[in-house]
């Protein structure tokens, strides 16, 4: 029932001052942070600079953030094309992957950034860098190299490059071999490196292989590697040496669960530290990921998450024993500790994501830096259009429960017609294998405070919830996803809190995939929006990027030996089966999705007369990163569900 100051009006139809202008003029992306010397630095990426990610630090005396990084340089790399892990920082020296030229650079903060490797001019392709780490006794950088240069699939390789040399040249090869390779990690006395490594078909969740070599006095790899952990089925992720150099710790999936565990060189044995039905790991899409980091010799500081919700803990190593934090987050990242001190990148459904320092020993945290100061403006007052987030758990297929996030509608100068329920928009997240994120979304308000429902889907394949809730989706792409997006809204149906009738369906990438699966092979959503997705799943085997080039193998089957059940999950290939409305989002240099994908559905829906939109971006790759493309994608999905969905007036 609406309050005195209330206007009632049509769900959907409401009036917000949480306008995409307002969403691209004051976000920034936070991504990862690094410490060094007791000096906190941090990544953002400016929608407001074209997507320009950016090295900072904190000002002096509570100033503003600083750049540490000029205005010409994007700090950004391609490696697997999702990038991360594109820059470190020791002993106050920046060395950064350019986005522009993919070229290693050194900024010691005097004459400016000086490249390490080769200018790509003239070459036949290039070669991008990841993951690295500084071996100060050898003046080198030692990281990942995705070589471009030669024919057929790129080369990714283990390389150490001259920290002094003239940048003519690309590195020297430490380890090869494998089809995929990351976390490069030197002993503490640089006589061992470990590193991880895996093959196709597998994908790092599925199983990756941790290697221990020892290294002659000239840094290169003596002897034939050893392999510690992991193997073709256990995911092994983010490897460390521990401060002594005595051990080795990493999180392992071997109990079903990604668990830290240490192996110890003297006996060669590796045994769990906190046994728990919990998740210390998460899905390696990007580089430079760390869940943990050790706060001095005793203890590691870690996150981990239950039912889909992070925790930021205390392990003392002594013990086995683990203290969980209070702090009003839900979810962390890029975890770094320099003894009490630690640092993350966190977030939570009333927190925008941020830098944020605590205190082990007092408790306390402080927030360096917000992806939005939106919260804190008197003017409009938009923390009273925020809705809250509640966790549900609904019954899906084959007598399994599945999980989401779900936001009711909320606006204090507006409420709906005592007869009518809202409209609901489901989201289903990329990856597959990745999660809904709990962190304030004002892109998600962005339509709750219109008043539309939104349900963000944890599917069957979803990180957070163990190895066997992840392997629901084996060869299942394209059926469990939509069926848990299917039973979610249901669910909500059940508890009379939506329109049946007025239920869309959006995602991007992989999710886009699944929406367009929703709306061709399910008759239940009134319509939806594919940001970048898949249309054609054999197009997707054929022609993508060498890092998801197998990874249809695991989510559907190998190809081309089940070729008709690609094309029996292939909406492109089934479209006149789409009768709903739909609007295709995409990107012109997209190496992930290639445009020709969703160019072709969207040529085949024109022709049978479907309701159709479809926007290109110049300049832009796999997900927006530019404030004005954000800005249109947002405005135009509201647009377009509003006329041929909803069947609201708009009040943006």
């Amino acid at each position: 029932m609406p309050t005195s100051t209330q206007k009632t009006a049509s769900y959907g139809s409401w009036k917000s001052p949480i306008t995409s202008d307002l969403i691209v003029e004051q976000a920034v992306g936070l991504t990862e942070v690094r410490l060094d010397q007791g000096v906190v630095y941090w990544l953002e990426g400016r929608p407001q600079e074209r997507g320009r990610s950016v090295v900072v630090l904190p000002g002096a005396a509570g100033g503003g953030a600083v750049d540490v990084t000029p205005a010409s340089f994007n700090v950004r790399t391609r490696v697997h094309e999702y990038g991360g892990g594109a820059w470190t920082v020791e002993d106050g020296v920046l060395y950064f992957s350019n986005f522009a030229d993919g070229r290693l650079y050194l900024d010691s903060g005097g004459a400016g950034p000086r490249p390490l490797t080769p200018d790509p001019s003239g070459q036949r392709g290039r070669w991008h860098f990841a993951d690295g780490i500084i071996d100060k006794s050898r003046s080198r950088w030692i990281g990942v190299r995705e070589d471009h240069t030669r024919e057929g699939e790129p080369v990714n390789t283990i390389v150490a490059v001259d920290l002094k040399g003239s940048g003519a040249e690309a590195g020297s090869v430490l380890a090869e071999g494998n089809d995929f390779c990351s976390s490069p990690r030197l002993s503490p006395d640089g006589r061992r490196l470990i590193w991880l490594a895996w093959d196709h078909p597998n994908m790092p969740w599925n199983g990756t292989t941790l290697y221990l070599a020892e290294l002659d006095e000239a840094g290169t790899i003596a002897g034939e590697p050893e392999i510690i952990a992991g193997g073709p089925e256990e995911s092994v992720f983010q490897p460390e040496w521990t401060p002594d150099g005595n051990a080795v710790t990493f999180v392992s999936d071997r109990s079903g669960w990604w668990n830290l565990h240490r192996f110890e060189l003297a006996t060669r044995a590796s045994r769990p530290i906190v046994p728990m039905a919990a998740e210390f790991g998460q899905p390696q899409w990007v580089f430079g990921m760390s869940t943990y980091a050790f706060a001095g010799p005793d203890r590691i500081v870690c996150t981990y998450s239950e039912a889909g919700l992070g925790r930021l803990a205390v392990v003392d190593l002594a013990t086995g024993m683990l203290r969980t934090l209070d702090t009003p987050f839900t979810r962390f990242a890029s975890v770094r500790a320099d003894g009490g001190r630690v640092v993350a990148v966190a977030g939570a459904p009333s927190h925008p994501l941020s830098v944020v320092e605590f205190d082990l020993d007092t408790d306390q945290y402080r927030i360096l830096k917000k992806a939005t100061d939106i919260l804190d403006q008197a003017e409009p007052g938009i923390a009273g259009y925020l809705t809250s987030v509640e966790t549900i758990e609904f019954p899906t297929t084959g007598g399994n429960t599945a999980f989401g996030l779900y936001y009711r509608p909320h606006n204090p100068d507006f409420a709906g017609p005592a007869d009518e329920k809202p409209p609901l928009l489901v989201k289903c997240h990329g990856g597959p294998t990745s999660a809904a994120s709990s962190t304030l979304n004002l892109g998600i308000q962005y339509w709750t405070s219109r008043g539309i429902a939104v349900l963000d889907v944890n599917y069957g394949g979803s990180t957070g919830f163990g190895r066997a809730y992840r392997e629901r989706l084996h060869r299942s792409w394209g059926v469990v996803d939509v069926d848990d997006c299917v039973n979610g809204a249901r669910f909500l149906i059940a508890q009379g809190l939506v329109d049946p009738k007025r239920i869309v369906i959006s995602g991007g990438s992989a999710g886009g995939y699944t929406t367009l699966a929703a709306l061709t092979f399910r008759d239940f959503f009134a319509g939806g929006a594919s940001h970048y997705g898949v249309s054609d799943a054999s197009a997707l085997a054929r022609d993508t990027h060498k890092f998801e080039s197998r990874y249809l193998d695991w989510l559907i089957g190998p190809y081309p030996e089940e070729e008709a059940l690609y094309r029996e999950r292939s909406p492109l290939l089934h479209a006149e089966r789409l009768t709903r409305p739909v609007i295709f989002f995409q990107g012109e240099e997209d190496a992930i999705v290639p445009p020709n994908q969703t160019e072709a559905m969207v040529a085949t829906l024109r022709q049978s007369g479907t309701p159709v939109g479809y926007i290109l971006f110049s300049g832009e790759q796999h997900g927006f990163r530019q404030a004005g493309n954000i800005k249109r994608a947002l405005d135009a999905e509201l647009y377009f569900y509003a006329i041929e969905v909803f069947g609201t007036g708009l009040r943006f």
